[in-house]
C-alpha cells in the first residue's frame, strides 16, 4: 500500500487489525510502527520477526522515503528531519494516535529525529542498536576485534569510500560479524531485501549527515516512555552508543537493556530474551 506523505508516496504494510473483539466490546490495540535500518534497505529486513506482536498491537511497517518500495524522491529530501517528519505526518494521515515507534539502527536515528521534533506525539519509543552520534574509530576497533585487520580495513573502505567493490567486500566479510549467530532464513531472507545504495551513499559517506548528527542535547526534550536496546557484541553501533542515548534521555520512564552475546539488532540473536522486554513495553503502553 502507498500513502502520500509530505508530497512523497510512501509504502507501508499492516499486520493485524487495530480493533479486536473482546466480549461485548471492540478493544483498540496500539500501533507498533517498525522502522527499518539502512539507509538503503527496506522493511523486509524486519520481517517476519516483528509479526509476532500482532496479538497485542497493530504492527505497521513502512519503507522510508527513498528506500524500498516507496516511490522515487528528490535526494535533497533524504534528511533525518524529513524522515522524522514523515513519521508524524504518516500517523496523522491514518488517524494513528500515540503510536509506539520501534527504530532499528538507521531507523532508530529516524525515530530520534521524530521524537525530538514531535515531542509527545508518540505513546512510546524504542531505540534499538542505534546511535545519537557515530564514532568511526570505535566501529573500526570493533571490527578488528571480531574479524581481524582485514575486516577493519574493509569496514574503513566501506564507510569512507562506499564504491561498489567496497560494498561487496563489506557485505561478504563484515556483515556476518554484525550478529553472533546466522539469521533465520539465511540467504533467502537476504534476497528479499531491496537495496538502494544511492541512499546509503547520500547519507553515510564522509561529511554526510550520519557523521554530522548529534542528538544528545535534543534527547533531553523527549517526554514519552523510552526503551533502549543494545547488544554487547554489536560492531557498528557499539553498546556505548546506546548508553549515550539512555544518559541523554530525561529521567522518568526510561530503561536500558544491553544483552550479552548479541550483536546488531539483539533480537536477531536472542529473541527469547529481547522480545519479552519489547512485549512488556508494548503491553504497558496499551494500558
Amino acid at each position: 500500500m502507498h500513502i502520500s506523505v509530505n508530497g512523497q508516496r510512501i509504502f507501508f504494510d499492516v499486520v493485524s487489525a487495530g480493533l479486536s473483539p473482546v466480549g461485548a466490546a471492540m478493544r483498540e490495540k496500539p500501533a507498533l510502527i517498525v522502522l527499518h535500518g539502512g539507509p538503503g534497505f527496506d522493511h523486509a529486513n524486519m520481517r517476519p520477526e516483528f509479526d509476532c506482536f500482532a496479538d497485542v498491537a497493530q504492527v505497521i511497517y513502512l519503507d522510508h522515503r527513498g528506500n524500498g518500495r516507496s516511490h522515487p524522491s528528490d535526494p535533497a529530501t533524504w534528511t533525518l528531519d524529513q524522515w522524522g517528519d514523515d513519521i508524524a505526518v504518516f500517523c496523522d494521515a491514518l488517524g494513528i494516535v500515540r503510536p509506539i515507534i520501534f527504530g532499528q539502527s538507521f531507523g532508530g536515528m529516524v525515530a530520534q529525529a521524530y521524537a525530538v521534533r514531535h515531542p509527545g506525539h508518540a505513546g512510546g519509543v524504542i531505540f534499538s542498536s542505534t546511535a545519537a552520534r557515530m564514532n568511526l574509530p570505535a566501529i573500526l576497533d570493533a571490527f578488528a576485534r571480531l574479524g581481524g585487520g582485514n575486516a577493519r580495513d574493509i569496514a574503513e573502505r566501506f564507510w569512507t569510500r562506499g564504491d561498489d567493490a567496497a560494498i561487496a567486500d563489506y557485505m561478504r566479510v563484515c556483515m556476518p560479524l554484525y550478529n553472533t549467530r546466522p539469521r533465520a532464513g539465511g540467504e533467502e531472507a537476504a534476497q528479499r531485501v531491496i537495496r538502494r545504495m544511492e541512499v546509503f551513499r547520500h547519507f553515510s559517506l564522509p561529511g554526510r549527515e550520519m557523521w554530522r548528527m548529534d542528538f544528545r542535547a535534543a534527547l533531553a526534550g523527549v517526554t514519552v516512555p523510552a526503551l533502549v536496546l543494545s547488544g554487547d557484541s554489536d560492531p557498528v553501533t557499539p553498546a556505548v552508543c546506546s548508553q549515550e542515548i539512555f544518559a541523554a534521555l530525561p529521567g522518568g520512564h526510561k530503561a536500558l537493556h544491553v544483552f550479552e552475546k548479541t550483536g546488531h539488532g539483539a533480537y536477531r540473536d536472542a529473541p527469547e530474551r529481547v522480545f519479552p522486554v519489547v512485549r512488556a513495553f508494548v503491553e504497558a503502553m496499551a494500558g
